[in-house]
């Protein structure tokens, strides 16, 4: 952003805890050239850059350090209202947990739910 965020939108972005994230990077330049060097070495085709020094490719992990982002607690999705959030729950993920606040899921349950799926597949 280019300037500070608007005061209509602070105490959202710090309820879902990015008030950090819109503050980060004011007052840096942006070099136009390094921006295009980095648009043409980009292949679309295996998300990576082919770089002189090699390929490589920007991993969540690389955001979330970046960006300094919290990875335990609540996932962050888009707005939804509802008076039965196991309903909608189902609907997005399939499966129905018990202990849903205010539409809010802990990390570590669709972690452990959704991983345990994956390994049982896998074998």
């Amino acid at each position: 952003m280019s300037g500070i965020p608007s005061l209509l939108i602070e105490n959202y972005l710090r309820e879902a805890g990015f008030w950090h994230v819109a503050t980060r990077g004011r007052g840096c330049k942006l070099d136009p050239k390094l921006i295009n060097v980095l648009i043409e070495s980009w292949r679309p085709e295996t998300y990576t850059f082919y770089l002189p020094c090699g390929e490589c490719t920007i991993t969540l992990e690389d955001e979330q350090l970046q960006l300094r982002l919290p990875v335990d607690g609540f996932a962050l999705t888009g707005f939804v209202q509802s008076a039965d959030w196991g309903v909608v729950c189902y609907d997005l993920l399939g499966v129905i947990l018990d202990n849903i606040y205010r539409g809010r899921i802990e990390i570590g349950w669709l972690r452990d739910t959704f991983l345990s799926q994956k390994m049982i597949r896998l074998k």
